[in-house]
């Protein structure tokens, strides 16, 4: 963990939870490979480990019992890595022998669940939020998709996220300017946002799947978020170093 604070847990709330999660970890990471070239992107050491090491131990500590990560590029290194058990925590995996988009790699990855919901994750993000809350924000106003937001002083180049009571209002594009909340890559679907992502593959699941159900109120917002980080680019990459390293 990066913070000494107690992480919600999965017990924190009365409701049946999701307690399964899938991740991305299967991006060429374009961007980082000026930095870090010899191995996938969330394997790039942060703080003296893997920065899917601190992941894993997040959503350990949070209560997931089990993990599957969606690999692709380098996914054998991955593997090894990670391995089967995650300090008591499942580990399986879903392989996209060629690119599959975003929502492809999920939707592939959904037919290894074991549960009828699970939560969604990018493998180059960190952020600190309660998958309960997440769950309780989504229930309570009948979506079938809830997105955690992060609060950045920037949102260029992100994009920013549009809320109100409870729901996203819809995704800018990137270009805006000023603070303001982003799509953190951290999602939660309900066994009827799960049937959401049945067509064809490849595609984004962001655009194509996010874009419209934001558009008929059916993704649910959660704010009560902290520490969002993406490694994604050099400068956040650099970042990450001194954030984790300080916990290390």
């Amino acid at each position: 963990m990066v913070s000494g604070e107690r992480p919600a847990t999965m017990a924190d709330s009365g409701a049946a939870l999701a307690d399964e999660a899938i991740i991305l970890v299967g991006g060429r990471g374009t961007r980082l490979q000026s930095v870090v070239s010899d191995v996938p992107k969330p394997l790039a050491p942060v703080g003296g480990r893997p920065f899917l090491a601190w992941l894993l131990d997040l959503l350990r500590a949070q209560g997931m019992r089990r993990v599957i990560l969606a690999t692709g590029h380098m996914a054998k290194q991955v593997e090894a890595f990670v391995g089967s058990d995650w300090s008591g925590m499942d580990v399986d995996y879903s392989h996209e022998t060629s690119p599959m988009g975003t929502g492809g790699a999920v939707q592939q990855a959904v037919a290894r669940l074991q549960g009828e919901s699970v939560h969604v994750l990018n493998g180059d993000t960190f952020l600190r939020y309660a998958p309960s809350g997440l769950v309780a924000a989504t229930s309570r106003i009948g979506a079938g998709i809830g997105v955690a937001l992060a609060h950045v002083d920037d949102v260029a180049r992100y994009g920013a996220v549009g809320v109100h009571d409870g729901r996203v209002t819809g995704f800018q594009e990137k270009g805006g300017r000023g603070p303001g909340m982003i799509n953190a890559g951290s999602y939660y679907f309900s066994r009827a946002g799960l049937a959401l992502l049945g067509r064809a593959t490849p595609f984004s699941l962001e655009t194509e799947v996010l874009v419209p159900q934001a558009g008929v109120g059916n993704v649910a917002a959660f704010c009560e978020t902290s520490g969002f980080i993406d490694i994604g680019v050099p400068e956040d990459y650099e970042r990450a170093q001194r954030m984790f390293g300080a916990h290390a």
